[in-house]
């Protein structure tokens, strides 16, 4: 490999690229923005769920209760009902996602050791709303029974004395923020699909334009017209990388806890495995319209569904999940948020860096087989 001739394949992309607009906005701006908007819209912290009551019982205990299921933030209190038939309505309009309803003579029966029983209804339209919605309400029913055996030990002279004390601590994301889970696994997802889009595009209209022929006539190999096409798209690449993880760190807040330089090792490693894709996608596209197909079908979905970005991989059937071990987001998540959200060494994930650089490199031999044979023809 002559390293004097990838110079002017080199700046000839870096002036293709400045000329392209829409390349430039591919790899500079778009993963951003798309960040910011997925960031944003994407969120599965359930808060604010519309609550309503009906109180059949109308006492200082059945208050305190609707006190203590309204004071946190996951549930807001939008209608105080007198009747049970007045619920149907609001589920089919969707005003409401949760109802409980206190039954008569609830203090009554508190007083007298009895256990009332009060009665919650849920919309399961969104199960995953419902069951934590009905998770939140379970916790709160527990704490203030709780508070009331606490209270009735304490006023027959007993000493009040929990039979377990668990201190609980949340590692890595306290505030149990989906957004720190989530803005990572949108890098890999916009980084992919962006990263292979802009380069098959890029190569496949230097075909239609003809200039693809003349440099197959040039002394170039086809490692080196590989290469000098990649580092161009790879720098830049970086760049937008960059952009993710400032935007990500202004607007959600997530700080890169581990080593840089790993992370940094870890982003070529993966901007390399789609740079090498979107080379692969050109040598098969006959037209620009084919290559934007055939770079969506191979990482839009597969990104975004069997990367372990939004779904989990061990709640999927055997068949998929094997499927998954092809996907190289999969790897690069892993190694991602251990460094970005954990702080974790090269150690916990250094398999899942061998996959992608031995993923990179076939798929690059691939291109290059195939480059081969449209020489010789």
């Amino acid at each position: 490999m002559n390293l004097r001739r990838l110079k002017p394949i080199i700046r000839k992309e870096f002036i293709q690229i400045r000329r392209d607009p829409i390349s430039l906005t591919l790899l500079l701006i778009l993963p951003a923005f798309i960040l910011v908007m997925f960031g944003y819209a994407l969120n599965f912290d359930v808060k604010h769920l519309g609550l309503a009551v009906v109180d059949l019982d109308r006492s200082q205990a059945s208050r305190e209760l609707i006190r203590k299921i309204t004071s946190s933030e996951y549930f807001d209190l939008k209608y105080r009902l007198e009747s049970t038939s007045e619920i149907d309505p609001l589920f089919d309009r969707e005003k409401i996602k949760l109802a409980v309803v206190i039954p008569r003579n609830f203090a009554r029966d508190l007083a007298s050791g009895e256990s009332p029983t009060v009665q919650v209804l849920a919309d399961g339209t969104n199960s995953t709303t419902a069951l934590t919605g009905l998770g939140y309400l379970s916790n709160i029913f527990l704490q203030y029974s709780m508070k009331l055996n606490l209270e009735l030990l304490q006023k027959n002279g007993q000493q009040a004395v929990l039979p377990v004390d668990s201190r609980v601590r949340v590692w890595y994301n306290p505030e149990l923020k989906s957004s720190r889970f989530l803005v990572p696994g949108l890098m890999a997802f916009v980084l992919m699909v962006i990263i292979v889009l802009a380069t098959a595009l890029s190569i496949v209209r230097e075909k239609e334009k003809g200039t693809m022929e003349q440099l197959l006539l040039s002394p170039l190999g086809p490692a080196e017209m590989i290469i000098g096409k990649i580092i161009p798209y790879l720098l830049l690449s970086l760049l937008g990388a960059h952009l993710v993880l400032l935007a990500g760190w202004l607007l959600f807040g997530i700080a890169i806890k581990g080593s840089y330089p790993l992370l940094l090792l870890v982003l070529v490693i993966f901007l390399f495995c789609g740079l090498s894709q979107g080379i692969l996608v050109s040598t098969v596209a006959s037209s620009q319209q084919v290559a934007f197909l055939l770079a969506g079908l191979s990482t839009l979905l597969p990104t975004f569904i069997l990367s372990g970005f939004v779904f989990p991989i061990r709640n999927m059937p055997p068949v998929i999940q094997a499927i998954t071990y092809i996907i190289p987001a999969r790897y690069f998540l892993v190694g991602l948020r251990a460094i970005i959200l954990k702080g974790a060494s090269l150690a916990a994930f250094y398999r899942e860096i061998i996959f992608l650089a031995v993923y990179g490199l076939l798929v690059t031999a691939v291109s290059l087989v195939r480059l081969k044979k449209s020489l010789a023809k």
